[in-house]
């Protein structure tokens, strides 16, 4: 009997650690397609990981994990839930216009 619950307590234990890990991974918002997405984000189905890919692609990529709350259907609080899950890798600078910096010639 105790050999059961030894047996038992090692497989809870295991499926435990697992569910741990699934729950740890993370997504670059940045690079990530629709499907990875909803996957990863907690309340985040497919429609809304179309929308987080539609907007990345309208207005390039994500500076924070808080430009995420700009995207159509995501809130605050989806945000928040999921900070830990959520990386934007390091984004390339804006690129600045030609005439940045320029002097008019007079």
């Amino acid at each position: 009997m105790n050999g059961i619950r030894i047996v038992f307590a090692s497989v809870l234990l295991s499926l435990l650690m697992l569910g741990g890990a699934a729950a740890s991974e993370k997504v670059n918002i940045n690079t990530a397609d629709a499907e990875t997405l909803s996957r990863v984000l907690s309340n985040v189905g497919p429609a809304k990981a179309d929308e987080i890919v539609a907007h990345r692609a309208a207005n390039g990529p994500f500076r924070s994990v808080d430009e995420l709350a700009e995207v159509k259907g995501i809130g605050l609080a989806t945000v928040e839930r999921n900070r830990d899950r959520i990386e934007t890798g390091t984004p390339a600078p804006r690129r600045a216009s030609a005439t940045a910096g320029v002097s008019p010639q007079r």
